[in-house]
């Protein structure tokens, strides 16, 4: 039996620390929510292993929910679309695929800024072209909010995953999708609710914080807002797990989070991450699991 994993990838997705997260669910889920699902690596082990009634995701990134929408709604038309890229590039000289991939890119942002969709599959399959022959699979935009991360080129890079495409678009059926801040999904959120938070990391150094996601940035400013949402959705009931980066890689001295979440349970889990330029950077680091269902609030 197929079984539906992310269509993207994502920078800091939690594929690799799913073994870990799965501790952390609940053993039954009626009403599931996650308010930051870039890659949705934990939406779909959860969709695959619970049937829960109700399902919200959310993502400031809304070209992102745009292709989720797609995904849902728009299968058979987005595997056209994405067949005939694939073909394409199949067929063309790497210097034709690394001016493919700008026109392409330049496409994508026209359609961003002049048609203003939130709905459109054009704009859902160039996410997903972008997002499989650009570096790294990154989304990053610039202060106009255009994507701007170059080529990376892939010889022969997937593009159009059929299968998996139609095992997300069943596995979608009952999600409410929203675009926008993760306050918004306070009211979805009641008791015995589910919810895992997967925000921007708080970076380990000025030079780690690669990405500009959105036009608006996450610093610690936002991680504390953050943890008082936390703390009032867990008031109403809700089991919750979020995730971030641990700052004691960078600074054994740093107790932002351990202060920060002092009333919540705190777990250190390791996953290896391929973003740093350095290769001699990259590799098994730490990051923190933080979680309230051992807390009482």
């Amino acid at each position: 039996m197929a079984i539906a994993h992310p269509f993207v990838k994502w920078v800091g997705g939690k594929t690799q620390l799913l073994e870990k997260i799965r501790e952390k669910y609940p053993s039954k889920i009626e009403k599931y929510c996650e308010p930051f699902v870039g890659g949705g690596a934990v939406l779909f082990d959860v969709l695959s292993k619970f049937q829960p009634k109700e399902i919200l995701i959310n993502d400031i990134n809304k070209e992102l929910i745009n292709t989720y929408s797609q995904v849902k709604s728009n299968c058979e038309k987005l595997i056209t679309v994405l067949s005939d890229l694939q073909e394409r590039y199949k067929k063309q000289t790497l210097e034709q695929n690394r001016l493919f991939f700008y026109e392409k890119r330049e496409r994508f942002n026209a359609i961003k800024v002049e048609l203003n969709e939130t709905e459109n599959i054009e704009k859902a399959a160039l996410f997903i072209f972008l997002n499989k022959t650009c570096f790294n699979g990154l989304y990053r935009v610039n202060t106009k909010g255009l994507f701007n991360v170059p080529f990376n080129s892939a010889k022969n890079p997937l593009l159009c995953d059929v299968d998996n495409l139609r095992e997300c678009s069943k596995i979608l059926k009952n999600v409410e999708m929203k675009a926008g801040s993760y306050t918004q999904c306070k009211d979805f959120i009641g008791k015995n609710t589910f919810v895992y938070i997967d925000p921007p990391y708080r970076p380990l150094s000025e030079t780690s914080s690669f990405t500009s996601y959105s036009v608006n940035g996450f610093s610690d400013k936002e991680q504390i807002e953050l943890k008082d949402f936390i703390e009032e959705i867990s008031k109403k009931g809700a089991f919750v797990l979020a995730s971030n980066s641990d700052p004691k890689n960078a600074d054994s001295n740093d107790e932002f989070f351990d202060m920060l979440y002092s009333n919540f349970e705190i777990k250190r889990v390791f996953a290896s991450r391929m973003v740093n330029s350095n290769a001699k950077k990259r590799g098994a680091i730490s990051e923190l699991l933080i979680s309230n269902l051992a807390t009482v609030f």
